[in-house]
Parts: structure tokens; sequence; C-alpha cells
């Protein structure tokens, strides 16, 4: 039997970046030509895509761990890495995609329409790349960049024109049934309909879709039941369908107070209060159902609704509600503004933007925060005096050191950049006026000087907060 699955989490990570390729050009009677490293290619991106023939998540279900391809490492010869594998994953239309603490970040509808949920790492330059007049010949190159990794939630509201709304066994499935090609399971107990089922009616020149969704409850819109699964459905339904069994065995229930049970959940769930109601008060092929509805049915067309009395088993009174469903469809269509592509929104970076700020903690750490400060770090390799002597130089023409000058850090002082932690010595000389030593090498660059190294004092004052809070536990 096909399950249908409206709710996953997902864990996507993106390709990382290939490395770049430290590189010396060598032949016959030209021992030193010069660099030739390659760039590494960049990773490959994860994109979600409607695709209009996905009606579930459920291949995300059993397959919720998915990344892109890695960007492959440069090569000597000036040959640049291969770009990653971009990974497309095609979803339904009317998936909703939200990060892990619940945030919106993006609402697919329309076929084609697409979004990278995680970009690719940044592939590394080679030595090629980064050679000049004063650095001829570096010793180094870039790291890839990680990929990005999240986790992110998708929802499905299904996308139908027309909405089936009601209790439990009150016909809805029977109904769709009747009306097209769909056919849902249908069972006399509760709560036959576990997941919704859509279908396509056509009716002269009109066609459109409609929804039988999982049954309604008081207390729905709090979680009971199936109610929220149920609610999320009808999000984006244009038209709204009471079904009512007047033929129900409970004495106690009555049309006018379910449908006044439903109207309290879709209330108390919101945004649904403009949508056009209609009622099918079904099962009218029932002696006692047909004298019930000609019982109520003034009472709702009293309220401003149209009402149709019908019978799912022997189609009486379908025509008339296909065609006013059809109705209602055709004038929301009508109503609804056009379309508009969507716009693109250039955000100019300001005048007095310095790229990074610089915040000092609760532990005396000056914090460098700047998406370029920290991509450079996590592409340096930090085992290469050269490439650490190179990442000094470019934060020092970004600003960062003398910023950190005059937030009041002091030669010695500890410094963190994205994940790394360091001892900030003031870079002297920096830039034109420095010339490289040997590659892989840089004068500027202290030997050991007996202090304990910035990852181990880290490490330490890790260890030292674990502490604290075992005795804070210890002493409540």
């Amino acid at each position: 039997m096909a399950s249908f699955v409206d709710r996953v989490v997902l864990h996507v990570r993106a390709g990382d970046g290939g490395h770049g390729c430290v590189s010396i050009h060598r032949e016959k009677f030209k021992p030193f030509g010069g660099p030739d490293g390659g760039d590494g290619g960049h990773g490959g991106n994860v994109t979600l895509v409607v695709d209009p023939g996905v009606h579930t998540l459920l291949d995300f279900r059993f397959r919720p761990h998915v990344k892109a391809g890695n960007g492959k490492g440069g090569m000597g010869g000036d040959r640049d890495g291969a770009k990653g594998e971009d990974l497309i994953l095609p979803v339904p239309d009317g998936t909703v995609v939200y990060s892990e603490t619940g945030e919106l970040l993006v609402d697919l509808v329309g076929e084609g329409t697409s979004f990278v949920v995680a970009s690719g790492g940044r592939g590394g330059r080679g030595n090629a790349a980064l050679a000049n007049t004063k650095r001829k010949a570096p010793g180094f190159a870039e790291l890839g960049e990680p990929g990005e990794q999240f986790d992110v939630v998708l929802e499905l509201k299904s996308v139908a024109d027309v909405g089936l709304v009601g209790f439990p066994s009150a016909g809805k499935s029977s109904l769709i049934a009747v009306l097209s090609a769909a056919r849902p399971k249908i069972a006399d107990y509760p709560f036959t309909t576990l997941t919704p089922n859509l279908g396509v009616v056509r009716v002269d020149d009109h066609t459109f879709t409609i929804a039988d969704v999982p049954g309604l409850i008081p207390g729905a819109a709090e979680g009971r039941g199936l109610g929220l699964e149920f609610l999320r459905h009808i999000e984006r339904c244009a038209v709204l369908v009471h079904v009512v069994d007047t033929a129900a065995l409970e004495t106690e229930r009555d049309p006018i107070a379910d449908i006044d049970a439903i109207e309290a959940e879709l209330a108390a769930y919101g945004g649904l209060e403009d949508r056009p109601r209609l009622v099918a008060l079904n099962k009218v092929d029932v002696p006692d159902g047909r004298d019930l509805a000609e019982m109520v049915r003034p009472d709702l067309e009293a309220r401003g609704l149209k009402v149709f009395e019908v019978s799912a088993a022997t189609r009486e009174g379908l025509r008339a509600l296909t065609f006013a469903m059809a109705e209602a469809v055709e004038e929301h269509r009508k109503s609804a503004p056009p379309p508009e592509r969507t716009r693109i929104v250039i955000r100019p970076t300001a005048v007095n933007d310095a790229g990074f700020t610089i915040e000092q903690d609760d532990e005396g750490v000056y914090v460098v925060r700047g998406s370029k400060p920290e991509r450079w770090v996590r592409q340096t390799n930090f085992d290469n005096d050269e490439a650490v002597g190179y990442l000094a130089d470019r934060l020092a023409r970004l600003g960062v050191e003398d910023a950190l000058a005059k937030a009041g850090a002091e030669p010695g002082c500890p410094v963190r950049i994205g994940m790394r932690e360091f001892d900030w010595q003031p870079t002297v000389p920096v830039g034109d006026d420095y010339v490289p030593s040997a590659r892989g090498t840089d004068s500027r660059i202290e030997g050991d000087s007996g202090r304990v190294p910035a990852a181990e004092r880290l490490a330490a004052r890790k260890a030292r907060r674990v502490r604290a809070d075992v005795e804070d536990e210890w002493a409540d």
C-alpha cells in the first residue's frame, strides 16, 4: 500500500571545496619554472526543486541524510580541480522549508521553483593564483572550504482548490471517489482517512483539484486527534466544503452542531476566515438522513450558506454541488492578483561597513566575527608558516589589527576567529614592506616562546567550565 509522508527532518550537507595545489613547474634546462599549482573545485550545492511528479516526502523518510559532491583538489600544470556535483532534490508542490529553530526559510509553490538549502564550500586557490611581485613562488595553497551543513524541516501543505472538511466518517472519502478518479480508503469506522487524498474534477470547461483530508474533532487546533495534520492541508484551499453526516447513529449529534464545532476549530487555527463555504448534507439516500437534511436546511441557509443535499452512494445532488464548487473556484481565481516573477533584491554594503566586528567575551578573548576573516581562517593551513603569515597580512589589510589595537588588545592577548584561537602578535612589517623568505616559512613567526599554546589554553578553559558546572550541581 502506498504511504503518504507530509513532514520530515532532513539533514543536508553541501560538498566541501577542493584544496589548492602547491606545485613548481620543472623541466629539462628549466628546473624552476615558477608556480603552477591549480585551484581546487567548488563543492556542490544541495537544491530543492518543485517537481509535479512528486506528491509525497516519503523518499526523505527513508533517506534523511543527503550530501552533495565534494570538489576535487587542484593539480600541477595549472590544472584546476573539478567542481563537486550538485544534488537536486525533487519535492512536491506546496513544500514549506523551516529551519531547525522553526524559522520559515521558503515556501515552494509552482513547478520549477527552486531553493538552495545548502551552498557548497569554495575551492582553495593554488600557489599559481597566490603569486605576486613580492611572493613569486608561494610555498603554500589555500584549503578547500567546508560545505554548509543544516538540519531543516520539510512540511507539505496540499495545493488544492477545494477542501472537504467534516467529522470522521462524514463521507468525504466517498465524495472524492465519485467526483474524481482518486481511490481513497473507505470504511465504516472513524479515522479511516489518515493521509490527504487529492483528486482532479472536470466539469464542462472547468478543472479544479479537490482534497479529502483527515477528519476533525473538537480540540484539533490544539493537536488532538489528527488535528494539526488535518489543518495544515487546508491552508491553501480556495473553497471549503462542510461535509455533514445526516444519518449519524449518535443521537447527540446534529448537523448544525457539527458545523459549529468545525468552524470553532478553523477559527482557533486562524487564517481561514475569508474562504467561501459550501455545505453538503450527505447520506440523504437514508430516509432518516433526508428528513434531518430537510429540517436543518432552512437554518443553514439563514446563515447565508449554500446548502446541497447529496448522496455519494446514489450520486444524488452531486452535479449541482460540483457546479457550485467550480463557480466558487473560478471567482477566486479571477479575484486573485496575477502571479509576479520573484524580484531580485539587491542590498549594497553600507559605506561604513568594515566587514567584521570585534567583541570581548567574559573570559577576555577578543572575538572577531565576519564572513571574510572567518573564511580566510578556514582556508589557511596552520601547519605552514608562510600560509599563516599570508593570513596575517590579509587581516592587517582588512583593518583587523588596527581595530584590535583600538579595542584595547595588547600583544599576546587571545583572539578567536571562527573555530581558531591564537595569540595576537601585530604583524611588523606588513604587506609591501615585507620580503618573503624561503618557501613555506615566514621570518616574522617566532619560534617557541615558552608560553602555553592558545589551543591548550582553550582546552584548559573548557575543562574549568566543566568543573565549575559539576561543582554547582553538587552545591544544589
